[in-house]
């Protein structure tokens, strides 16, 4: 017999974030995800998303007291899709088929009695970049806000009925390895022109360059809807959050006449450090934090985002870009290792990027749908 429990209290909460802890104490590639950022998605008064959304969080336990099983369920305007779609995230369960499928009918009735006709999972109530989709492939230490689970998982969530909405693939390169001939030469025929320029990302220039950050991901990313586009207060606090972490080696952005026209936004694995913390970020963990980034050397760095604006896309910008922050970086930094954040396979600009860059997938994720009512047909995410 499984029961459910809505978090709550105090109790609850640490509940939530213990249970995995233990689940994966004998797992040397898990990293436990800092508490802060679990929480911060739960609190109504920092995640945006609960403007227009609802979300509650659940503990599952067997007969005798003990968690067998956690989740988060979730609706929000922005996720309705082509159809009432819902959402659940932060699952976590013990190797026993029952006991998932006790928290997927308990997810799936909780979304019908507020009108949605599927669901998706696990996916993060806020943005793509952290906590989503069910690693399939690739069982190495998680990136940071990566989601890392057992290889049981896929089956959970398959033998229930969830079927592959999108994979999301994570290429990985020697971060010093040559670059292609194709960036080569992308490089050689756009160096000529005396209007174009590149220069890394400075810590003291941060406002100045949140504002072309700000100026090119709108253009960029305002084609493809859901709410996509930042306003320049949210830009320059996230430029600011990152600034204790930057290197200032392999962020990159390209101009045309001083205009931004492309970027390569890139940090270290910043996993490698909080991998110490257990999942905390007090005051004295954050002490640890700065001793750790101190005295350990960071040996991969990871690729948060690549953009071109609409109007330089498919003309080589991307290889001009690329060869010349690699140019730098592999003389300035000792990084060892570059990992992509995932790219989803209804993506083909970004894949061939990945392709051009002499990448191979080292991680491979997948996002699941699951159709409420099983006459209709089920449709992949479109291409885009």
């Amino acid at each position: 017999m499984v029961t459910a429990q809505e978090v709550l209290n105090n109790a609850q909460k640490k509940e939530f974030l213990e249970f995995p802890a233990r689940l994966y104490r004998n797992d040397e590639a898990y990293i436990r995800p800092l508490d802060k950022d679990i929480e911060f998605v739960f609190d109504p008064q920092k995640n945006k998303f609960f403007d227009n959304g609802v979300c509650k969080r659940f503990l599952f336990s067997n007969k005798n007291g003990e968690t067998v099983g956690k989740v988060a369920v979730f609706n929000h305007q922005l996720y309705l899709q082509d159809q009432p779609t819902g959402g659940i995230g932060f699952f976590d369960c013990i190797n026993d088929q029952e006991t998932a499928n006790f928290i997927f009918n308990f997810c799936k009735n909780w979304l019908q009695e507020i009108g949605m006709e599927a669901m998706d999972g696990p996916i993060n109530f806020g943005e793509r970049d952290k906590f989503w989709g069910v690693l399939i492939d690739g069982f190495t230490p998680p990136l940071y806000g990566m989601n890392y689970n057992f290889p049981y998982y896929k089956d959970l969530f398959e033998n229930y009925g969830f079927q592959v909405y999108y994979d999301m693939l994570c290429f990985s390169r020697k971060a010093h390895a040559p670059t292609s001939r194709i960036f080569n030469l992308m490089h050689a025929k756009h160096s000529k022109n005396e209007n174009f320029s590149a220069k890394p990302v400075t810590k003291a220039n941060m406002d100045q360059f949140a504002q072309d950050f700000f100026e090119l991901y709108n253009k960029t990313w305002e084609s493809h809807g859901g709410g996509k586009q930042m306003n320049l207060k949210e830009v320059k606090k996230m430029f600011n959050q990152m600034k204790p972490v930057m290197n200032e080696h392999i962020a990159w952005f390209a101009y045309e006449n001083n205009k931004p026209i492309a970027m390569w936004i890139n940090i270290p694995d910043l996993n490698q450090w909080f991998k110490y913390l257990n999942g905390k970020f007090g005051f004295l963990d954050k002490l640890k934090f700065l001793y750790y980034k101190a005295t350990k050397t960071n040996t991969k760095f990871v690729g948060l985002i690549f953009g071109v604006v609409p109007e330089w896309q498919n003309k080589g910008v991307e290889g001009y870009l690329i060869v010349e922050a690699a140019n730098h970086f592999r003389v300035a930094t000792e990084f060892l290792d570059f990992e992509m954040q995932w790219i989803g396979d209804f993506n083909p600009k970004m894949l061939g990027l990945a392709k051009h860059l002499e990448t191979e997938v080292t991680r491979k994720l997948a996002t699941y749908r699951y159709l409420f009512d099983p006459s209709k047909e089920f449709e992949r995410h479109p291409m885009i």
